[in-house]
């Protein structure tokens, strides 16, 4: 049976992410015949600059949703769970799972309403990095920690890498689609918009990464900007519905950036 559904706009939200605390995401092993480091952080192959991977971006924020929600961690994902509604009635009253996705072979899913892109390393940042002197690799620096055998009392000492303090990476870009058709109400996924900044907000009293309950991972999102490009301007630049130097800022606008999206996806 096929589906008709419309795209009826997009909304775009940008932002830098500033690393609060040194960030650690983690890269290949083979980075530590290189650098002798334990836990390596993921870097571009083009430009050897640590990166964050859309990937990891929205995989963050859906957990600390799913918990947030109390959603039920019921589909295993390599060595841990995830949650994933299994059958049509859920999914019709779970926000997460028509925001973020469901696995490819349920047949009631209708599209993934969010795309979160990679995110590279500031120019600026990079910069600083490169002639600062005082990293131990490249754009990076290198955190040594010991655990203690509790029986012999022996310490094995670990070094991970991490990327600074005070770096930046930006633009970050979240993709929001809105749809209408079969199993998908426009007015519906412009209140569910809410959910993608309640994760963010989540993130920032959380981390991104690992190591984070060891300090890492504490991040910033600064210089937030809100734009909708409708149905019958796709060929036009998105139009911005406000700039935000906090994510505080936006929490407090987002019902009046809410109105703006409904009124002019009604005059498309």
């Amino acid at each position: 049976m096929s589906k008709q559904i419309q795209l009826k706009g997009r909304v775009f939200l940008t932002f830098n992410i500033r690393a609060v605390s040194g960030l650690h995401i983690g890269g290949s092993d083979v980075g530590v015949e290189i650098g002798g480091v334990d836990k390596t952080v993921i870097r571009d192959p083009l430009t050897n600059r640590p990166y964050i991977p859309g990937s990891s971006l929205k995989g963050k924020v859906r957990s600390l949703l799913e918990k947030y929600d109390g959603l039920p961690q019921n589909q295993r994902i390599g060595q841990g769970y995830i949650h994933s509604c299994d059958k049509p009635e859920a999914y019709a009253g779970c926000a997460v799972c028509q925001v973020f996705g469901v696995p490819g072979e349920r047949d009631f899913g209708t599209p993934t309403r969010l795309v979160v892109r990679d995110v590279q390393m500031t120019e600026e940042s990079a910069v600083k990095l490169e002639t600062s002197g005082r990293t131990d690799l490249p754009y990076t620096e290198i955190k040594t920690e010991v655990s203690i055998d509790r029986v012999t009392s022996a310490a094995n000492p670990r070094q991970m890498e991490r990327v600074p303090a005070g770096a930046v990476f930006g633009l970050a870009e979240m993709v929001y689609s809105i749809y209408d058709g079969e199993g998908c109400d426009p007015q519906r996924d412009v209140a569910q918009l809410a959910k993608v900044v309640e994760g963010l907000v989540l993130l920032e009293d959380d981390y991104l990464g690992g190591l984070g309950s060891r300090g890492s991972g504490k991040v910033r999102l600064e210089g937030i900007e809100v734009s909708l490009r409708s149905q019958n301007g796709m060929l036009k630049p998105a139009q911005s519905l406000g700039r935000f130097d906090s994510l505080d800022r936006l929490v407090a606008a987002l019902p009046q950036v809410q109105e703006q999206i409904r009124s002019r996806l009604a005059q498309a």
